[in-house]
């Protein structure tokens, strides 16, 4: 065969009929084909899955406590320190713990810290939920979701705020609202069992001083 033989026949290999170069081999592999469409349907599932996870199951519904009237000037203002009312939260929230079965802390360091736990498959998941507060002007107590801490997961802080709202036990005057991420402290539904009612007046978490004032109910009941 001489060269210009050859030569024809490389140039008839490397082209397609329209002269064009072809990208594609002859023949497909089989399995690597049956591997990507399985690999597209497990992430496809993993997806569905994470979704339905954290999907609520019914519409949520909020019982608002009757609104708290507070009387005159406050009868005691008190100045507290993160460590003390750390203490307050966790004692008081102990008995709404043991009715819902889950274990989780809120304290108060540089920022508020929500710290719990949920599974995913079967599998316990912890998260840490940072928040920043705000006094109101009603006195009431905002939580400002601020950033989240779970792992390697990537899941958004709204949706991990609806898994607390539907599973975590809480006082009928915290108002979890995950579409804002935030949790709102309603103190203005929230009566002490002297009768007392409390109203924020300032949160410095980075100086450690927290301040309140204590109220009188509007008329004493008879």
């Amino acid at each position: 065969m001489d060269r210009q033989t050859r030569t024809n026949q490389n140039s008839t290999e490397k082209k397609s009929p329209k002269g064009e170069r072809s990208f594609f081999p002859k023949k497909v592999n089989g399995w690597m084909v049956a591997f990507l469409v399985l690999l597209g349907i497990v992430l496809g599932s993993g997806t569905v899955i994470i979704q339905r996870i954290f999907e609520p199951r019914e519409v949520l519904t909020t019982n608002s406590a009757k609104l708290v009237e507070r009387d005159g000037n406050p009868v005691v203002n008190i100045t507290s320190t993160k460590k003390q009312v750390n203490e307050l939260m966790a004692f008081y929230l102990q008995e709404y713990k043991e009715k819902s079965g889950l274990d989780y802390t809120f304290t108060l360091e540089n920022q508020a810290l929500l710290n719990g736990e949920f599974k995913i498959l079967g599998m316990p998941v912890n998260f840490y939920l940072y928040f920043d507060p705000y006094v109101m002007e009603n006195g009431n107590v905002q939580l400002k979701a601020k950033s989240l801490s779970i792992g390697t997961l990537g899941v958004p802080i709204k949706e991990v705020m609806k898994v607390v709202k539907r599973s975590y036990k809480l006082p009928s005057w915290v108002e979890v609202k995950p579409s804002e991420g935030t949790v709102l402290i309603r103190l203005d539904q929230f009566r002490m069992q002297n009768g007392l009612f409390i109203k924020a007046e300032k949160i410095d978490l980075v100086d450690d001083e927290i301040k309140a004032s204590l109220y009188l109910p509007a008329s004493k009941e008879k």
